[in-house]
């Protein structure tokens, strides 16, 4: 059943004098936005989705999500295992570094590496769907890629390999394998074919409806086509069924403190209150981009 979330008032404070950008081409700390107390802006959210390059690459604890979920990505790069009887689903393979790593948590789960069935990804960038190949490599799964990212991904050749692809996806489309499934949702706008994955999970005689978010922000400046991809991504994404919150970077859903309460009795993601705090902050940036642009625009 599709759940109401109460609209919250988002306060968008919008900088419109230009500020220096960061160093070596990095975001512009401005403009700033609040959301439900806190305040963001494009760099602020860039480092906390990536921390250091320690961080993208050192291992974060694998552990149960809920049900047949498992994280088994770094600190900062999300990477999911979802399990079935007839093999696995892995989601997002990060940088092809990392795949060692990745590989360790899986095994540290008591799982086999080599029973990944199918490679999926969030969206064609390096950080999460780098390591594609060398996954295909070591365990001869299938790369499923939506339709709309495959130029992208096909230009994306870890050490100079041809990056695999073989199943086309298209909006609405499912991959199913030993009993669970899961739909892909074009969310676009961050990238042409950025891909929102939502599944069902069963824990404790519940279920519950797990939403794989995709970042929701343009990569640059803001087009009419562009925002035409974002106002729809949008609008889907607040209507999905949903109770676990994920994201493609763990900060989108707050891994580290629900991690550091596991222990309490209660699973702490399973979190529907949370579903759309990470949409309500990637609103509240691309409007405010948005306006900052067409002030400059209007400025000229």
């Amino acid at each position: 059943m599709i759940r109401t979330v109460a609209s919250l008032t988002v306060l968008i404070i919008v900088s419109l004098v230009a500020g220096a950008r960061a160093q070596q081409g990095g975001p512009a700390d401005h403009p700033k936005v609040v959301v439900r107390g806190q305040t963001y802006t494009p760099a602020s959210i860039l480092a906390r989705n990536m921390g250091t390059t320690e961080d993208q690459e050192t291992q974060f604890p694998p552990h149960k999500i809920a049900g047949n979920v498992y994280y088994v990505g770094t600190r900062t790069l999300s990477s999911f295992l979802v399990t079935t009887p007839q093999g696995h689903i892995l989601i997002d393979t990060t940088y092809e570094r990392n795949v060692p790593t990745i590989r360790k948590s899986v095994e540290q789960l008591g799982f086999k590496f080599p029973d990944i069935k199918f490679v999926l990804g969030n969206h064609a960038h390096g950080d999460h769907q780098e390591g594609d190949a060398m996954v295909k490599q070591l365990t001869g799964a299938q790369v499923v890629a939506m339709a709309e990212d495959v130029p992208a991904l096909q230009a994306m050749k870890a050490g100079g390999k041809e990056h695999p692809i073989d199943r086309v996806l298209h909006d609405g489309d499912a991959v199913t394998l030993g009993g669970t499934t899961l739909v892909a949702h074009l969310t676009a706008g961050h990238t042409r074919g950025a891909t929102t994955w939502t599944t069902k999970v069963a824990e404790n005689g519940k279920t519950y409806d797990v939403v794989f978010f995709c970042s929701l922000r343009a990569g640059g400046a803001i087009t009419p086509s562009i925002a035409g991809e974002l106002e729809r991504s949008l609008a889907l994404v607040k209507k999905l069924p949903c109770d676990v919150p994920l994201g493609d970077h763990p900060a989108q859903y707050g891994m580290q403190a629900k991690f550091d309460r596991l222990r309490s009795g209660m699973n702490p993601f399973v979190d529907a209150a949370n579903c759309l705090r990470e949409v309500e902050i990637q609103e509240a940036m691309y409007r405010a981009v948005l306006a900052e642009q067409k002030a400059g625009d209007a400025a000229k």
